[in-house]
């Protein structure tokens, strides 16, 4: 696609929008693996379309303001990328350009006050495990209420987990093979906190030892991805002094978004003095699942007392940004009674997406449930995937339809099967 976008006018950013824009020859590939197009029939609400759109912007052919309905209904998932056959860097676009427009664009009251929420509750353990305690008492009228709100209080559990303080090492099993760091993560230590555990004991069951920096915090994703980069930017700060000079041999991450956003610290401090730093940390940032499918099972678990069948969806930060599908399926795989299944339109999006599904709550609900009845359809007993995100959307969407399958991170399958805890009523 021509261009005349300038990329000093932009700084250092301008260059990387530039080439992703110039990158794009309009071919349509993109089209059928977009969720937004799929399901809205919008060429405005496909990848093609809104670098079209970018484009104008940055060429001051069009205002701001007309474009960012389109470029909000982008759940980023980065499925246009795993299609194009030019490799147009649309997340960095997407990414890039939303920083551009975000202190440029006009919020409504209620649109800033629930961005506000999000932005200071979610990245932060303790606020949000009071949020989401007190939330459960205001969930019955999550109808009545605005739907910015409505939409983040549907989103809570039934109950919240009670908090499990991590150690700072956790040690291997036997010889040591490796050693690692982990992201704890936010929400996930509030919604799933069994997740970060079942990943300490499948790790140290294979040789590897576990560091978890006490001083760590957010890795900045949700801010990164909505365009709110002076937000992020402090919190990828923190993390790159946490990890920095502890000498492991990767830091792992089990949330797909958090390893996606902190593979991406270059591109938030493009041109900043954090960028050589940033560019060392994201080579050492690797997905638990494609580090220790890397590695390699010592032993494999043992055989299941009964066959299962399980579906693996696919988080789209996992495939599409990170480009890893096969590392989880032959994790699961290993495991001797265990039949995987997989679903159809893998590629779509579930509608999480970070913060999608609070701030696009219809377009997220369709897409939830577009995604649980495929799983369903495999006749799959349980569900695993890889992304926190995606397991709170996809329960709840199976929930909805009358279906309370377990849905599980693949280290937990894994862990279950080495304790012999692993059948189709798995909680």
């Amino acid at each position: 696609m021509r261009h005349e976008i300038d990329p000093q006018r932009y700084g250092p950013p301008g260059e990387s929008m530039a080439a992703a824009v110039g990158a794009c020859v309009h071919c349509g590939f993109c089209l059928p693996t977009c969720p937004t197009y799929v399901t809205m029939g919008e060429e405005m609400d496909s990848p093609r379309g809104r670098i079209f759109l970018m484009k104008e912007v940055l060429e001051d052919k069009l205002e701001l303001e007309l474009s960012l309905p389109y470029i909000d209904n982008c759940l980023g998932c980065q499925a246009c990328q795993t299609a194009c056959p030019s490799g147009v860097e649309y997340g960095e676009l997407i990414t890039l350009f939303r920083a551009y427009a975000e202190p440029r664009r006009e919020r409504r009251p209620m649109d800033r006050l629930q961005r506000a929420i999000v932005l200071k509750t979610l990245p932060f353990p303790r606020r949000f495990r009071l949020a989401a305690r007190a939330g459960r008492f205001a969930k019955p009228l999550a109808a009545r209420l605005p739907e910015a709100v409505g939409a983040m209080l549907r989103l809570l559990p039934d109950d919240v987990p009670k908090p499990a303080r991590l150690p700072t090492v956790f040690a291997a099993e036997g010889n040591r093979r490796a050693r690692v760091a982990l992201l704890a993560g936010c929400a996930q230590q509030v919604l799933a906190p069994d997740i970060n555990w079942a990943t300490l004991h499948v790790l140290s069951r294979n040789g590897v030892e576990t560091v978890i920096p006490a001083s760590q915090g957010c890795c900045g994703a949700l801010a990164m991805h909505t365009g709110a980069a002076e937000e992020a930017k402090p919190l990828a700060r923190r993390n790159l002094e946490a990890f920095g000079g502890i000498g492991v041999d990767a830091v792992v991450t089990n949330a797909a978004g958090c390893g996606s956003g902190m593979k991406e610290y270059p591109l938030l401090f493009t041109g900043d003095p954090e960028q050589v730093r940033a560019e060392r940390f994201a080579e050492q940032v690797l997905d638990v699942s494609a580090f220790l499918e890397g590695l390699g099972l010592r032993e494999p678990p043992a055989p299941l007392t009964a066959p299962i069948t399980v579906a693996y969806h696919d988080a789209c930060h996992l495939a599409h940004a990170q480009g890893i599908r096969t590392a989880p399926r032959r994790l699961l795989e290993s495991i001797d009674g265990l039949r995987l299944v997989e679903p159809p339109e893998w590629e779509l999006c579930c509608g999480s997406a970070g913060t999608y599904n609070i701030e696009r709550p219809d377009v997220a609900a369709e897409l939830g449930e577009r995604k649980a009845r495929n799983l369903l359809g495999t006749g799959a007993a349980l569900i695993a995937t890889g992304n926190i995100g995606c397991m709170t959307q996809v329960q709840s969407h199976l929930a909805a339809l009358g279906r309370r399958l377990p849905v599980l991170h693949t280290m937990q399958v894994l862990d279950r099967a080495y304790t012999h805890t692993l059948s189709r009523s798995t909680p």
